[in-house]
């Protein structure tokens, strides 16, 4: 089952936040106050969605699906897919495939013109599995630290 994340979920989604090659050096479970004021924030917006996909009262999966207005595109409403996460021993089985088809799914309902998403460079399979779902590297993406 997908369904909107709870504030109890919170714990359960930064594990799986935590539990790559990148993720395990920038997500800490050890302070879990950044990580409830997001949810909060995330939560009472209605133009983002933080998603779980459920299997009997555990957390095996997750995104943030955000809504983004624009002028470009003649004011084109346009959806972003963000920290897809499946749990490692799942990873495979079509649970990221049911997800990010979902937020498609939910981006055409919304009336967006289109749905984007970034990865990091290093993620090759991530890249392999957004391609066989039909996205395109057509841009270079870039990012400012601050």
């Amino acid at each position: 089952m997908l369904r909107l994340a709870v504030a109890d979920d919170v714990p359960e989604l930064v594990r799986l936040l935590a539990a790559d090659q990148l993720g395990a050096t920038r997500e800490s479970a050890e302070d879990p106050a950044p990580y409830r004021r997001a949810f909060e924030a995330i939560d009472r917006d209605p133009a983002h969605l933080l998603l779980v996909a459920d299997d009997g009262g555990r957390a095996v999966g997750t995104l943030q699906l955000s809504f983004l207005p624009g002028l470009a595109r003649r004011g084109a409403l346009r959806a972003q897919i963000e920290a897809v996460r499946v749990a490692a021993g799942l990873r495979g089985s079509g649970v990221g495939a049911w997800m990010v088809g979902w937020a498609v799914d939910e981006a055409r309902r919304r009336g967006c013109a289109l749905v984007q998403l970034t990865t990091d460079k290093r993620r090759v399979d991530a890249h392999r599995f957004y391609e066989r779902l039909g996205f395109v590297a057509s841009h270079e993406g870039m990012k400012l630290s601050l």
